[in-house]
């Protein structure tokens, strides 16, 4: 199934245009062909084409059902962007696709890079929600200073994974609760400073560790994201 993405459908039953270019130029659909369209608030409505035009098409809503994420509660991933800026755009497409509710671009002291645009990571997560069958968009922030992320979710269970052995961290495994608003801490591959550690667990972040692998920044944000939805699947199965 082909999803289409028109965040103000409800008020403005038009596709923008990059979206009625693949309908009409791409996929040679016609007044009268029927297709679905998502509007990143968990909306998915049923609609027919009325006007085919390549650059701003638009539709007749026929019927609108509510699209819920297939998990319950909130989960937001703090990643130090990586230097490279490609690694990101490959972690916000697949953390998009795995399930998330935030990405927070954190900014560090050691970072390896202090400014993003956050236009693009947007559109990559467009195109994964569309891709991934989900009709929620992820809310993609600004860089964001360690210090105010550390505010951030206040009753939510917060992690913190890092590399520093000095400081007692247990496996995540042993300290994520399923179903649960989860915060999570990624640093950069320079790892948290030591102050930026105390601050965090000084907030009330819970130091954690993800194995004995030494991971990239952008594979350690999705391991552990990843780890959140199979420990709350297998909480949630049924025993034999």
């Amino acid at each position: 199934m082909i999803q289409f993405f028109a965040p103000d459908i409800a008020s403005s039953p038009e596709l923008p245009e990059s979206d009625s270019r693949h309908a009409v130029r791409v996929l040679r659909m016609r007044e009268g062909d029927e297709l679905q369209v998502i509007d990143g608030h968990g909306n998915a409505y049923r609609c027919r084409l009325a006007d085919a035009h390549p650059k701003h098409a638009s539709v007749e809503i026929l019927s609108v059902s509510p699209m819920p994420l297939p998990w319950s509660q909130q989960l937001a991933v703090a990643v130090a962007p990586t230097k490279h800026l490609d690694r990101m755009e490959w972690l916000v497409e697949k953390m998009t696709e795995v399930g998330v509710n935030t990405i927070i671009p954190l900014l560090c002291d050691r970072s390896e890079r202090r400014e993003i645009k956050t236009e693009r990571l947007e559109k990559i997560a467009v195109a994964a929600m569309k891709q991934s069958l989900k009709a929620t968009l992820p809310t993609v922030m600004p860089m964001t200073p360690l210090r105010e992320v550390a505010a951030m979710m206040p009753g939510a269970q917060r992690l913190m994974a890092y590399c520093d052995p000095d400081i007692p961290r247990r496996d995540f495994t042993q300290v994520y609760r399923p179903g649960l608003d989860t915060l999570i801490l990624i640093g950069p591959e320079g790892d948290f400073s030591p102050q930026e550690i105390r601050l965090a667990l000084d907030s009330g972040f819970s130091p954690v560790t993800l194995g004995n692998n030494r991971l990239r920044t952008e594979t350690a944000a999705l391991y552990a994201l990843s780890a959140c939805h199979i420990l709350d699947q297998s909480s949630a199965a049924p025993e034999s």
